[in-house]
């Protein structure tokens, strides 16, 4: 009897890559490296595919970080395009989209607030973040919401504008608190024209515009003509308005004096670690500094770090007319192609040696150094938080991600499920998720079966999307806010589902339900507390409040939005200045409801044919 053959090992390195070069010619593309089980390790692109793959087939001078990548190469993928600047876009989006292992990654890369006034006989301030879809004139982007919080609340301080929504602006019959604490003129109820009241927003356009100087030297005019006219009380107001636009200047900290348009990128790399500084300089004005911490290998080089942040970040955000830079990128033209393209006009990339660019280069570079200093320190404490964490309760190993789970309801109304996810860089914020509450047979208050909605949900989407848990999505411990009988019921929902190996720790309130005496659950175990200042319980503690405190939060903007809606929202052919016609004349939307046909009709501005439609859709609605 013959031995069958055994299946041999898949062929990785150098020869595999080899092999692919009489296949390739000198077009410019991208190409993908994969593993022994074809899960994508690294992506490139090249002006000349055959010419960079046949560096890679090379046995030797290769960086451990290469060498590497190569060592685990099983197969490979191609991807001609017609440019170089394709390639290179190409390139950006599948390392964002795939994550492979050995390329630099951005890992935050949400979207940046801007200040909005809106296209509106009345125009509204406020605060816009996402796709600029709405109509309006937008400012920005803000390093932060605090910092477009900062800036708003003084422009109405100077300028008066309404942040009420175009729905409240016309169903108001009286002027609402910002008119009495001076922070808005009520246009709303003709407290100021529309001449008057246009003539601000176009004093905060050019405010935003960088013209500030010129506006402040406007109003001081205005100010002085006032008091001499001994309109004093005009004069004040003028006054507080250079007060408050003094404050934003002082608030935005040094303004350049030679950069009017310039995003400041500064990068720092120390013991494989990585932070980029972004400073984002409008209008002459600097609007904040944020800080990123992209994932590196150890023996990357300033410029492979800062041309992959560079097409990663601008890849969905528009970028300044000038990128001024810490180090030099090697594909300089390639990069301003593909970012003077994606903007419409020209965007240089400038790596100053001196005068002021370099000083604000340098005022970057410094905070990129003491943010990576901080992050390197925290990442160590949290290193020990998480292996205290899996001594504590018998874990495998500590865990690389923690999912904190909570409800919040008032009398099981407007019921929201939330999910908060923690690792060893704290808490992972674009992680986060909420869940609105659907199932119509649950009783009101019942926490079981929203827990049970929550973690059905979650759990049927990951073994979709991700059955082989490569991800890294599955959670290595599950947080629950309740005892033994929660723990039980959550138990019992991982078993219908399959999922029984992920451990599962219950944080109950313990004794008189003081904060410190919690007391922690686990399947089949007895309880546990944990000493009174152990750091490993303060984590915790921190974790379950971090949780609750954002499902509170969803639930509050859940309750608003219904507080705010009435039935008439609903209504075909209903819009603001109609609704607010509808109300004025009957009082509420319960009013408007019980309406005959001949009194819809009497309604200002209501056609025969709508009031018909508005009968027909509350009679019909039973």
């Amino acid at each position: 009897m013959s031995e069958q053959p055994t299946d041999s090992p898949p062929k990785t390195g150098h020869k595999v890559i080899h092999s692919y070069l009489r296949t390739l010619d000198a077009s410019p593309g991208v190409y993908r490296m994969l593993d022994a089980q074809a899960r994508v390790l690294y992506v490139g692109k090249a002006r000349n595919l055959r010419a960079r793959v046949s560096s890679y087939a090379r046995p030797t001078g290769h960086t451990p970080r290469i060498a590497r990548m190569i060592s685990e190469t099983a197969s490979m993928m191609f991807l001609t395009t017609r440019t170089e600047t394709e390639a290179l876009l190409l390139e950006q989006n599948l390392i964002k989209q795939l994550k492979p292992r050995y390329n630099v990654l951005l890992r935050d890369d949400k979207s940046f607030p801007n200040i909005l006034v809106t296209a509106h006989d009345f125009p509204m301030i406020k605060k816009h973040r996402g796709a600029k879809k709405e109509k309006g004139h937008y400012y920005g982007p803000f390093a932060s919401a605090s910092a477009v919080n900062r800036t708003l609340a003084q422009l109405q301080r100077a300028f008066q504008l309404r942040n009420c929504t175009d729905t409240q602006f016309e169903s108001r019959t009286r002027p609402c608190l910002q008119y009495q604490i001076k922070r808005c003129t009520a246009p709303c109820v003709g407290y100021i024209s529309q001449e008057e009241y246009n003539a601000a927003v176009k004093d905060a356009e050019r405010f935003l515009s960088g013209r500030s100087t010129e506006i402040q030297n406007k109003l001081k005019t205005e100010m002085s003509k006032a008091s001499d006219a001994m309109e004093f009380e005009r004069a004040a107001a003028l006054r507080d308005r250079i007060k408050a636009m003094t404050q934003v200047q002082t608030a935005q900290g040094i303004n350049p004096r030679t950069v009017t348009e310039a995003d400041i990128l500064a990068l720092h790399l120390e013991n494989g670690q990585a932070c980029v500084q972004v400073f984002f300089i409008r209008a002459g004005q600097n609007w904040g500094n944020r800080d990123f911490y992209p994932r590196v290998g150890a023996d990357v080089e300033e410029a492979e770090v800062l041309e992959a942040f560079i097409g990663q970040f601008y890849d969905s955000k528009e970028p300044a007319r000038q990128l001024i830079l810490s180090h030099g990128i090697e594909n300089a033209d390639l990069m301003t192609k593909a970012l003077t393209g994606k903007l419409g006009r020209k965007v240089e990339l400038l790596v100053p040696k001196r005068g002021e660019k370099a000083e604000l280069v340098d005022a970057a570079l410094r905070n990129a150094r003491e943010s990576l200093a901080r992050k390197m320190s925290e990442t160590a404490t949290q290193a020990k938080l998480l292996k205290g964490l899996a001594e504590a309760f018998d874990l495998p190993g500590p865990p690389q991600r923690i999912e904190v789970y909570d409800n919040s309801h008032i009398q099981g109304t407007n019921a929201v499920g939330a999910m908060i996810v923690a690792g060893p860089d704290g808490f992972m914020k674009n992680q986060y998720r909420k869940f609105n509450i659907r199932g119509d047979d649950l009783t009101p208050g019942d926490d079981f079966g929203m827990m049970k909605e929550v973690l059905t949900r979650r759990f049927k989407r990951l073994l979709k999307e991700d059955p082989d848990r490569e991800q890294g999505h599955w959670p290595d411990l599950l947080l629950i806010d309740g005892g033994a009988g929660q723990v039980s019921a959550v138990a019992q929902i991982m078993r219908d589902m399959g999922v029984t190996d992920i451990p599962m720790v219950g944080v109950a309130k313990g004794v008189d339900r003081d904060h410190g005496k919690e007391e922690f659950h686990r399947t089949g175990q007895r309880p546990k507390a944990l000493r009174h200042n152990d750091p490993v319980l303060y984590f915790i503690q921190r974790l379950r409040d971090e949780a609750h405190r954002f499902a509170i939060g969803t639930h509050r903007a859940k309750r608003a939005k219904a507080v705010g809606a009435t039935p008439l929202d609903e209504v075909p052919g209903v819009g603001a200045a109609r609704k607010r016609a509808l109300l004025t004349h009957f009082g509420s939307a319960k009013a408007v409801s019980r309406a005959n046909l001949a009194d819809l009709k009497a309604v200002d501005g209501v056609s025969e044919g709508l009031a018909q439609k508005i009968y027909d859709f509350f009679h019909e609605k039973g």
